[in-house]
């Protein structure tokens, strides 16, 4: 893998991955569209073989991500960001213990759930921004699973204190990195094991591809993954990769335009009468305000703001016109979604909280729309 150590993480989201500079050589690295590869001899580890094993396609992408994140190995892709989930979740042993927030990607904690349903692991759900709470349930534990900011809630957690006290304990660390991407947080640096994404949000950025990723800097542990994504056959297409590398050259800019914007619309929104809670890290009275700052070079582009009632909510997602009601999140248009309508989602998240995906239309256009909505919904009871 080239490295690139010299420059700054938003240069390197341009010139990570890149094909050799030699003459008449693409700029950009191409598809290769083959589901098997010529061989003569007896395979090696090196050699291609087949595509479920290997693509040259992923190679650019996996280089450029595992770069991003400081790691010394290149990052492994994945059919999605639950595919990636189940994979780092495997290095579970049978019979062990996970503890992993009770505010999380809802993917990742069902997919924890099934697997304790059928007696392969035991869950511990813990507040991960209770420090305390996450250290007591440390003891005979596996793996600690973390999410900073939590969805939808926006917890923020200690992530080195909580690293440090995994690994005295004999635990692995995997941390969901998704809302945060490694341009405002490098979970390695903090001593995590593995890093997972959904490329599908902000790494691919354009809504319009499904992909996982887990990074990883240990050998043993990549070869673990690897083998996991070989014969579970957790592969990503090609195309889908193309795209997120090619997402993945503006996601520096994608990340500076979201997170002004909600920083000013969250800002904005604690003012409205309409609106009873806003949790956004950025905001200085918010709780994890502090943690945030110290932690981060960043906030993020994600709101969650509370109405008065789950009927008002409905009926803000129902007014908006610029803002589009959908799940997801890390895409260029803003999203909006009242999440206890998944049936998934735990009963500790407020009926009427409405997580906002704030994308990188003009700020006047999308306050404009979110005022007009909110002001009609709360006439609703």
């Amino acid at each position: 893998m080239t490295q690139h150590a010299d420059l700054a993480p938003d240069t390197l989201t341009v010139a990570a991955g890149r094909p050799p500079r030699e003459h008449d050589s693409p700029v950009n690295p191409p598809i290769v569209l083959s589901s098997t590869f010529h061989e003569t001899a007896p395979p090696t580890g090196s050699d291609r073989i087949y595509a479920r094993m290997s693509n040259p396609t992923w190679d650019p992408f996996e280089e450029a991500l595992g770069q991003l994140e400081g790691a010394a190995l290149p990052a492994l892709a994945f059919a999605s960001g639950l595919g990636a989930a189940a994979a780092a979740l495997s290095l579970v042993p049978t019979g062990g213990v996970v503890v992993i927030p009770r505010h999380a990607y809802g993917g990742s904690v069902s997919l924890a759930l099934a697997e304790e349903a059928r007696g392969r692991l035991s869950v511990r759900q813990v507040d991960i921004a209770d420090t305390e709470q996450v250290l007591s349930q440390l003891d005979g534990a596996d793996m600690l699973w973390l999410e900073s900011p939590t969805n939808p809630m926006l917890e923020v957690a200690e992530t080195a204190v909580l690293t440090d006290a995994a690994h005295a304990a004999g635990a692995a660390v995997v941390v969901d990195n998704t809302f945060n991407t490694p341009l405002v947080c490098r979970p390695l640096d903090y001593g995590a094991d593995v890093v997972l994404h959904s490329v599908t949000k902000y790494l691919a950025g354009h809504s319009d591809v499904v992909l996982g990723a887990l990074v990883t800097s240990d050998p043993e542990l990549r070869s673990q993954l690897t083998s996991y994504r070989t014969l579970h056959g957790a592969i990503a297409g090609p195309f889908e990769v193309w795209l997120a590398l090619r997402g993945l050259r503006t996601l520096a800019l994608r990340m500076e335009r979201s997170q002004a914007n909600a920083l000013e619309l969250a800002v904005r929104l604690e003012q409205h009468a309409a609106v009873q809670r806003v949790r956004y890290p950025g905001l200085p009275n918010d709780p994890g305000h502090e943690r945030a700052t110290a932690q981060l070079k960043g906030y993020g582009g994600i709101i969650s703001i509370e109405l008065g009632s789950r009927e008002a909510a409905d009926a803000l997602v129902e007014a908006v016109r610029l803002w589009l009601p959908a799940t997801s999140l890390g895409g260029v248009e803003s999203l909006v979604e009242r999440r206890r309508r998944q049936p998934g989602e735990p009963k500790t998240v407020p009926e009427a909280l409405v997580r906002l995906s704030v994308g990188i239309e003009n700020v006047e256009d999308l306050w404009a729309d979110l005022n007009a909505a909110l002001s009609s919904a709360a006439n609703t009871r």
